[in-house]
């Protein structure tokens, strides 16, 4: 549920145009980071439950990265000064790389 309100909050914000709203942004940070912890402590104890093959973990792992180029490209992106292509570019891309591992890992469990 909350990285779909991220998911929604960030379409919102790309259509909205600059300069962004700073209370927005943060706020959607903070869901954005709240879901990945909660996720991360999810996986944490499936890992720790079960017996996980290597390449679930791999696509766990692909997932995580995912997230992880989220962040980074999201932050690079709320700055003020211009937006360089490729950044926004891996900031699209991302989403899908993150949800394949996860939908590819969550098939193979």
């Amino acid at each position: 549920m909350l990285f779909l309100l991220t998911l929604a909050s960030g379409v919102g914000l790309s259509r909205s145009g600059r300069p962004l709203n700073t209370w927005i942004v943060t706020v959607r940070k903070l869901i954005a980071l709240a879901a990945a912890i909660l996720t991360a402590l999810a996986v944490d104890r499936l890992l720790s439950q079960a017996r996980v093959e290597a390449v679930t973990l791999a696509l766990i792992i692909v997932a995580g990265l995912g997230v992880l180029s989220l962040f980074v490209s999201g932050v690079l992106l709320s700055r003020k000064k211009p937006v360089d292509s490729a950044i926004l570019t891996l900031h699209k891309v991302a989403p899908c790389v993150a949800a394949i591992g996860v939908a590819a890992a969550a098939y193979l469990l």
